[in-house]
């Protein structure tokens, strides 16, 4: 429908902005309106009730108070800390998603043998890439095999 269309452009712009801002050195601006478009999409996407049920379950209200307090650190001005406490909760919230998106990313061509490298494959296969941790280690292989 429309409403999924207009959140996916949400999100995607949400992405792209906390992107640039990241790159351009945790620029406030950029990151403020890439977390409040990358909300506003995931609440058009999903549907605003559903958006509160998966962010207030009483077993995420942790992971929820870093990933929105994380967004309210940059809207104050501290974009290191808050970007920080984001990806954290970000992690947190979606870790359960994470196998499924590996399960993809594995079969696309280039990024699939990325992935099924031994350190990475290993990594994955032991912790089922769901917690931060490993996450954290496949994302710290992945930016040295790229730079």
């Amino acid at each position: 429908s429309k409403t999924i269309k207009i959140g996916m452009g949400l999100t995607g712009f949400g992405v792209f902005f906390l992107f640039f801002g990241m790159i351009l050195f945790f620029d406030k601006a950029l990151l403020a309106i890439g977390n409040i478009l990358f909300v506003a999409g995931l609440a058009f996407v999903i549907g605003l009730e559903r958006t509160f049920r998966f962010f207030f379950q009483k077993h995420k209200m942790k992971a929820t108070s870093f990933f929105l307090g994380g967004v309210f650190v940059v809207l104050i001005g501290w974009p290191i800390v808050g970007v920080v406490l984001e990806f954290y909760g970000f992690f947190l919230l979606f870790r359960g998603f994470f196998p499924v998106v590996v399960g993809f990313i594995r079969r696309i061509p280039v990024l699939g043998s990325i992935l099924n490298l031994p350190f990475i494959s290993a990594v994955c296969i032991t912790q089922h890439c769901s917690s931060p941790a490993s996450l954290l280690c496949l994302h710290t292989a992945w930016l040295f095999l790229v730079y």
